[in-house]
């Protein structure tokens, strides 16, 4: 009995520390500290993409050739931002430019690219996550074949009038104007305004809003070289051409007094005796500007009259100061009786010379006192107003409409 009961008491107490056993296994915080374990390590960082979700995207293409200097050009971004963008010339001269305000595009800021040279771009762009993406590509301009034929009145280093104009002419006909204008600046040492103005599709001329000032510098940028003129035409050489504005000569012709008053910086210097256009050949009325010191010249009046109107002429005249492209002229005249008191000329403006002239005449000493540049103005005529595009005449176009 004993021994049944200590073996069951034995067997009692084996199973009780097999239970305590498992209530202490229960109890144990072995297998909820794993879950614990696991929560309590720090979170692992998402993994970053291996590439960029940005795209870069250059034009021209790489190894591209003759690519036009104008528009050609653009870099852009999809799926991300522009960061840098870098364009380099053959010179090592870095191209000016912006990015959008996007981030999305970048254009040159000089508007266009020079001709026959080459260009290399480096693009760079970021998408949200900050991943990069590059680009690069290398390209050249093409070479002009066609020349706009471009050239101008000015004389490098010459002294002019205070009424010049610039004029600029185009062999062939502009159609890009915008463009050619802002390949055209004047620049004067005192910071006068100066603008241009188009007259047609071949010529543009360039003056202040007042006549210059004595004593001026005045330089003419062109920089038509890798301009498109018009389709596949180029505007030619770029140039600076440097001149002088000098003292001030105005002249004023009254046709009705039959007087030319001379002014030298605002002091009256002469008063001469003239004769104007006769009715039918009136002279043109407005302000006009000695484009052209000729001499002595031929004139006929082929174009101008009649054959048989008895109003024809075929004259060597001498001391001719040419005031219009259609022919106006200031010059020595010797076979006229009407000089000081009535007008016979042809439309020109006839001054007291002998045949073949002389320095000492009153049209000698007005010829050897004018420059190209000076201001003639025409005031009581019964004709029209001078055009502004014949000869040097844009002072007549109002500056509003300049």
């Amino acid at each position: 009995m004993r021994r049944g009961l200590a073996v069951g008491a034995l067997g009692g107490a084996l199973v009780l520390m097999a239970t305590a056993t498992g209530c202490s296994e229960g109890k144990s915080a072995a297998a909820p500290a794993a879950g614990n374990a696991a929560a309590a390590l720090p979170s692992a960082p998402p993994a970053k993409p291996t590439g960029s979700a940005a795209v870069v995207s250059i034009e021209p293409a790489n190894g591209a050739k003759d690519v036009k200097p104008a528009g050609a050009l653009k870099v852009s971004a999809t799926g991300g931002k522009l960061t840098t963008v870098k364009v380099t010339g053959q010179d090592g001269k870095e191209v000016p430019g912006a990015v959008t305000a996007d981030g999305l595009g970048w254009a040159p800021t000089a508007g266009h690219l020079e001709v026959s040279s080459t260009y290399t771009v480096s693009a760079r762009a970021a998408d949200a996550s900050g991943v990069t993406a590059t680009a690069e590509s290398s390209f050249s301009t093409l070479t002009p074949t066609k020349d706009a034929g471009t050239s101008d009145n000015i004389n490098d280093g010459q002294s002019y009038g205070v009424g010049m104009i610039v004029s600029v002419s185009f062999d062939k006909a502009v159609k890009e104007k915008d463009a050619v204008l802002k390949g055209i600046t004047v620049e004067a040492s005192d910071g006068t305004v100066v603008k241009g103005h188009w007259f047609g599709d071949n010529r543009l001329d360039f003056r202040p809003e007042k006549y210059w000032t004595p004593g001026t510098k005045v330089t003419v940028h062109r920089r038509l070289k890798s301009v498109e003129t018009a389709p596949g035409v180029y505007g030619g050489a770029d140039k600076d051409e440097p001149f002088t504005i000098g003292r001030s000569q105005i002249s004023t012709v009254d046709l009705n007094s039959h007087r030319m008053t001379v002014e030298r910086d605002g002091q009256v210097t002469d008063t001469v005796p003239i004769t104007g256009g006769k009715s039918g050949f009136d002279t043109w009325g407005g302000v006009m500007v000695a484009e052209a010191m000729e001499g002595t010249t031929r004139m006929t009046s082929n174009g101008v009259t009649r054959a048989g109107s008895g109003d024809e002429y075929d004259l060597v005249v001498p001391h001719a100061i040419r005031l219009t492209d259609s022919g106006t002229y200031v010059h020595g005249n010797y076979w006229s009786g009407s000089i000081g008191s009535a007008n016979g000329s042809h439309g020109c403006i006839g001054v007291q010379d002998v045949e073949g002239g002389s320095d000492g005449s009153r049209a000698g000493k007005f010829y050897n006192s004018t420059i190209v540049g000076d201001v003639v103005k025409v005031v009581n005529s019964k004709g029209d107003t001078v055009s502004p595009e014949n000869g040097l005449s844009g002072w007549n176009v109002p500056w509003g409409s300049w």
